[in-house]
């Protein structure tokens, strides 16, 4: 065997070895996977991120897809001769525009669950009105009123442990009911977070349009590679966290203080992106985790 070809193979077996710590660490453990962005529109990317939480499930993590839709439903929004509307950057929803986000959410829900069983994992796809899942009263935008936009008040993991336990990989659509059993639509960020702390899940991660977190946004050498909770708080405080990242960034605080061991910001954009963060030494975005948690990834 040529030399060339050998040292590509041991390549290959050092990757392998590599992941082994973290296939025993997080062995059985669930995981949140929050799916959105870049990676829902283009069929490659797609393709790759659903091998990614398929090959998750395949050696022993317990995932769960919580995923978005927000390009999708502008679309259709649009096909329909409607213009959506934002009121400090969300979408105000009225009943016509829950109507069209409903149905595009269910059917982005089903052809995820479709490209898992090709992959040969069974899923099944629920949204957050399925077993009272997601629970939500309305959510008002400085005082104002953004129509049939839920804050989630209540969640009941039961069919989620119900699905994990019969070896299902849940797909969940960001869905909910108030207590008159109206239909809501919820940020996907705020249900991927209230899921994981619900299920007290052991990784959270968020795939997203940036690398990650930067001690200053105008410099992409200060990507932070790791993050305790308190020095996420001092960045906050420090005013250099603005637009998206900030509620983002809130979410995950608020899951690592509430249970989630670890929350991972990605950039949904790179193929594989979720293997190399979870499975290398050195990942590839930003790992956020509790002040007292030991380092574990980017040593």
């Amino acid at each position: 065997m040529e030399d060339s070809n050998m040292k590509q193979i041991m390549e290959k077996a050092q990757v392998l070895i590599e992941a082994l710590p973290y296939i025993q660490r997080f062995n059985r453990k669930i995981i949140v996977v929050k799916y959105g962005g870049s990676a829902m529109v283009d069929d490659e990317l797609k393709k790759s991120v659903i091998q990614d939480v398929t090959l998750l499930k395949l050696v022993g993590f317990k995932p769960i897809i919580v995923h978005g839709g927000g390009k999708e439903i502008s679309k259709w929004v649009g096909k329909v001769g409607m213009e959506a509307e934002f009121v400090n950057g969300l979408r105000k929803t009225d009943a016509a525009t829950m109507e069209i986000a409903e149905m595009v959410l269910n059917k982005v829900n089903k052809s995820l669950v479709q490209m898992v069983q090709e992959l040969g994992v069974n899923a099944i796809g629920i949204s957050g009105k399925d077993g009272g899942m997601l629970k939500v009263e309305k959510k008002l935008s400085n005082g104002q009123d953004i129509g049939y936009v839920g804050e989630i008040t209540d969640v009941n993991p039961k069919a989620l442990y119900d699905l994990l336990e019969k070896d299902f990989l849940p797909i969940v659509c960001p869905i909910g009911m108030d207590e008159n059993f109206e239909t809501y639509n919820i940020n996907a960020d705020d249900a991927a977070c209230a899921i994981a702390r619900a299920v007290q899940a052991e990784k959270l991660a968020f795939l997203t349009d940036i690398e990650g977190v930067y001690r200053d946004p105008e410099d992409k050498s200060s990507l932070i590679s790791e993050l305790t909770v308190s020095e996420a708080k001092e960045l906050i405080g420090g005013g250099t966290i603005g637009g998206g990242m900030l509620p983002k960034l809130n979410n995950c605080i608020d899951a690592i203080e509430n249970g989630v061991s670890r929350v991972h910001i990605l950039d949904g954009r790179i193929a594989h992106c979720l293997l190399l963060e979870i499975f290398t030494n050195k990942g590839i975005g930003t790992a956020i985790l509790g002040d007292s948690e030991e380092k574990f990834n980017h040593e």
